[in-house]
């Protein structure tokens, strides 16, 4: 396969970002998003030295992810992960010049509405969950839908990251931590999932979510709790067959409930665990119910008077 080979074209480069991105603490996930698409961009410019390397190369490799159906956000990680591999290569001077610098990211469509879930959409999809692992599977999809977790967050969670007070320490994006106050439904969900937690075994694992033999769950797994119980949803909600709906939908339904429910943008933030506040500012949408709402308000205020004869 070419991977093999431009591994081995480009592995001191390689093995450096890899130790780079480890001591930044990016997470196991974005190192391996990051390292695929340096790989895949080494793919393109090899078998040339990584000093020879310009802006052109970039701008080709750019336009070729384009041909190749890459969207803008798409095309913008790709360009990201390239500033980190240079930027780690010249931090640990190996090379000079960061090429991928010279790009400009590519303009994404403004006031796009994320997919989400409708109240009672959500209820049917906690409803769909059932099984052996229920009380755990419960917690890990509230955890997702009414406290707006990432599926890694989840995966983090140790026993002692919920405390007595009832908030719960998340280990976010960046290595940072946020304390969310979690509602007293979910507080109660989350202590029966941690009663009716499997004994770890020799390895006392403090993962707050393990599996049958005792480990911590990993990320796979969270997604498949998710996709199953999504499509189960599906199948007693035909009319939402044609909509894409994922993991991290859940968290955009979570911060839909919260704008609908009044709370303000910056809280939000800090629910969200966002860096930049223009991250949250996506989730101010106005939907068509609300538009609805919003005429339907109005419609009483009109004095439309009869024509004359």
């Amino acid at each position: 396969m070419w991977q093999h080979e431009i591994i081995d074209t480009y592995t001191q480069e390689l093995e450096l970002f890899s130790i780079w991105m480890k001591n930044k603490g990016m997470t196991a996930a974005t190192q391996r998003a990051y390292l695929s698409d340096t790989q895949h961009f080494l793919h393109m410019v090899h078998p040339k030295a990584l000093d020879q390397v310009g802006k052109l190369d970039m701008v080709r490799f750019m336009s070729a992810c384009r041909e190749k159906g890459a969207g803008d956000e798409a095309r913008n990680r790709k360009l990201s992960s390239l500033r980190s591999f240079y930027k780690a290569l010249i931090e640990l001077e190996a090379l000079s010049v960061n090429p991928a610098a010279l790009i400009a990211k590519s303009k994404q469509e403004k006031g796009r509405i994320p997919v989400y879930l409708e109240e009672e959409e959500l209820e049917q999809l906690v409803s769909a969950i059932g099984g052996k692992y229920y009380e755990r599977n419960l917690a890990i999809m509230l955890l997702m839908c009414y406290a707006g977790l990432r599926v890694g967050e989840v995966h983090r969670l140790n026993l002692q990251h919920f405390h007595s007070d009832g908030s719960l320490h998340i280990l976010g994006k960046g290595r940072k931590w946020r304390v969310v106050p979690l509602p007293a439904p979910l507080q109660e969900v989350l202590r029966r999932a941690m009663e009716t937690r499997k004994a770890p075994g020799q390895l006392k694992e403090q993962a707050m979510f393990v599996s049958q033999f005792g480990r911590r769950l990993s990320i796979r797994m969270i997604q498949t709790v998710a996709d199953e119980t999504i499509g189960l949803m599906k199948e007693r909600l035909p009319e939402l067959a044609g909509k894409k709906i994922s993991s991290h939908k859940l968290r955009h339904s979570f911060a839909t409930l919260q704008i609908r429910s009044g709370t303000d943008i910056r809280t939000l933030q800090e629910l969200m665990g966002h860096a930049s506040i223009a991250t949250t500012q996506i989730y101010t949408h106005i939907d068509n119910k609300q538009l609805q709402n919003a005429m339907n308000n109005i419609a009483g205020k009109m004095k439309v008077g009869s024509r004359k004869a």
